[in-house]
């Protein structure tokens, strides 16, 4: 039996598949796809808000082409409340993609609900979309902003 010690060093650390998770996100950019099947198990179930994706191998092609169309891609961990099978993980996203906002460095904050047992078996992030795509569309933008702007009324 692991004495206090040894117990709180563990609880400083974080769940080692979390910390995991954490490291392979901080720069999508870096990412090893090849390296996903270490964290996610072949049946994961992956949702944002535009999408929902049914295994690893097709969760490993949306990685592709997510990041082969960032310029950059880095997470900014801000917070986790863990138990023993699940995670949420407070995060803010900077990123950058060349059709949006004319390439400039964009910030979402967003939280991801992991499920796991030795690997992740769910993943759902949210996030306010309209903040990441449509506030940066041109015509579509103005809209959006224009609507915010309105209901806060």
């Amino acid at each position: 039996m692991p004495d206090r010690e040894q117990i709180i060093v563990e609880n400083q650390m974080g769940n080692p598949i979390i910390e995991r998770f954490k490291c392979s996100y901080q720069d999508m950019l870096q990412m090893d796809l090849s390296q996903l099947d270490q964290l996610y198990a072949k049946n994961i179930i992956f949702k944002d808000p535009v999408h929902e994706i049914k295994g690893l191998a097709i969760l490993q092609d949306y990685m592709a082409d997510l990041s082969g169309n960032l310029l950059e891609c880095r997470f900014e961990y801000l917070d986790e409340l863990l138990s023993n099978r699940e995670a949420y993980i407070k995060w803010n996203m900077h990123f950058r993609h060349p059709r949006l906002a004319a390439g400039k460095l964009l910030t979402v904050r967003g939280v991801s609900q992991l499920n796991f047992d030795k690997k992740i078996y769910y993943h759902e992030d949210f996030y306010d979309l309209g903040a990441m795509l449509y506030e940066h569309v041109p015509v579509v933008g103005g809209m959006t902003r224009w609507l915010k702007r309105r209901l806060k009324i």
